[in-house]
């Protein structure tokens, strides 16, 4: 087991891995930009490095200062939590040869899911269904004609990234040429790569998810699943698992098409495979997260598993107790909490929290890093916390989702936390026949 680990992140990731290294008896190192010099995750680690000013591409972005960071604090390992360099196989090439283990999956693996497009082609050889769309960077000329073969709407989606970035829907060819300029200037800014691809957009639709594990030997272990159907901006707001959109039988088939794909691309570590699932109860995959995810709680609620220490312990070697489907027990719920102003469309509002109270009791987890008087950064993602609950079934795990968002006070700054409280007491999410085009029909968040 390693000794030492240098967090590659902030914020309430950075807390949960510290925690994980703490219990595993592990010394953690913390990283930091000048902007929050004694945050929270800083004051839990053993040690701390300063990586440069607050915007990322100066600090948490740079590869050069991560691995200098580890090195001359002697870890033996880097987790790089996820968002950042968490997808990166540069950085992951670059621990390497500085002899540091990234706790992750290697370089070559992540740099074929990291292009979807290449991971398009990798889930078809594995006999994993995806949908219709290009199979190479397409230009705009190759854009019109494809969505003429495939019919309006269509999704534009960066080759390389993930986390919403680089994705615009077109419904018309009027809307094709801004989309994909627009598209490609995001990923360029995100990614460092411009390249689009094209693939049709499913409607209604629900976005279901698969985590695994796997280890060095080849052993996968799948948790189930989580739908995240309930978006906005592409990006996740509400999260549970069981999804109510899978019987037994669906549930296997994806479970085992994820098994399937592990092998074939020689996965190791946690990772998500992500499917959209359309009327008729047929699922496509979608990509690939080679890492955590922010959901990864309410795998762990329903199933006992750390998810962080078992990556910690994939890296260092340890062979997973088990393979095949991991029992799991119960219904659990994340509510992300994020400073957002959802009558300005969700736009990111940071500022200074004046109060924040998070709710407690039977069942319920809150992973934050805020406290009264934390300043909301506009350097990085818009998360405050996540809060995550547990109960024997869904509509026990639903009335303690409320309960918890009915305790929680948060003020000084626009939140999330109101929409929220809304999506969980709306006749939609309660039947379980929700899909990814509901939060924007609600009429809660048209505010």
């Amino acid at each position: 087991m390693f000794g030492r680990v240098l967090v590659a992140n902030r914020g309430e990731i950075a807390l949960r891995v510290i925690r994980a290294l703490h219990e595993l008896g592990i010394e953690a190192v913390a990283v930091y930009s000048t902007a929050e010099p004694e945050a929270p995750h800083v004051l839990l680690a053993d040690d701390a490095v300063c990586v440069g000013p607050p915007p990322a591409a100066d600090s948490y972005l740079r590869i050069d200062s991560m691995v200098a960071a580890a090195v001359t604090t002697g870890c033996e390992a880097v987790h790089p939590g996820y968002g950042f360099l968490s997808e990166n196989p540069a950085f992951v090439e670059a621990c390497a040869d500085n002899d540091v283990v990234f706790i992750g999956p290697p370089a070559s693996v992540m740099r074929e899911m990291g292009d979807k497009v290449a991971a398009r082609r990798a889930m078809r050889a594995a006999g994993v269904p995806t949908l219709p769309g290009t199979d190479e960077a397409t230009t705009i000329s190759q854009a019109r004609s494809s969505a003429l073969a495939m019919g309006y709407p269509i999704m534009l989606k960066a080759v390389a990234g993930g986390g919403g970035r680089g994705m615009r829907l077109v419904e018309s060819a009027e809307e094709l040429d801004d989309a994909f300029a627009a598209a490609a200037a995001e990923a360029g800014a995100a990614f460092g790569v411009d390249s689009l691809y094209v693939e049709k957009v499913l409607e209604p639709a629900r976005h279901v998810e698969i985590q695994v594990l796997c280890d060095a030997e080849g052993n996968v272990l799948t948790l189930g699943e989580r739908q995240c159907s309930l978006q906005r901006r592409h990006q996740k707001l509400i999260e549970e698992t069981p999804s109510p959109a899978l019987d037994p039988e669906l549930r296997e088939a994806m479970e085992l098409a994820a098994e399937r794909a592990c092998r074939f691309v020689g996965y190791r570590s946690a990772g998500t495979f992500e499917f959209l699932l359309d009327a008729e109860g047929r699922f496509s995959f979608i990509e690939l997260n080679a890492r955590l995810q922010v959901e990864h709680p309410i795998t762990e609620a329903c199933t006992g598993i750390d998810l962080v220490r078992a990556q910690i312990e994939i890296a260092a070697g340890t062979r997973l107790a088990a393979g095949g489907r991991a029992p799991r027990a119960g219904h659990a719920i994340e509510i992300r909490v994020n400073a957002e102003d959802p009558s300005r469309d969700f736009m990111p509002a940071p500022g200074r929290i004046t109060r924040f109270r998070p709710p407690l009791g039977p069942g319920v987890r809150v992973d934050t890093f805020v406290e009264d008087g934390t300043t909301i950064t506009p350097f990085y993602d818009s998360l405050i916390a996540k809060i995550v609950v547990w109960d024997r079934d869904r509509p026990a795990a639903i009335a303690r989702a409320r309960r918890a968002l009915a305790e929680t006070v948060l003020e000084g700054i626009p939140t999330t936390l109101e929409v929220s409280r809304t999506i969980l007491g709306s006749p939609e999410f309660r039947s379980g026949a929700y899909s990814t085009s509901t939060l924007a029909n609600l009429n809660a968040v048209a505010v």
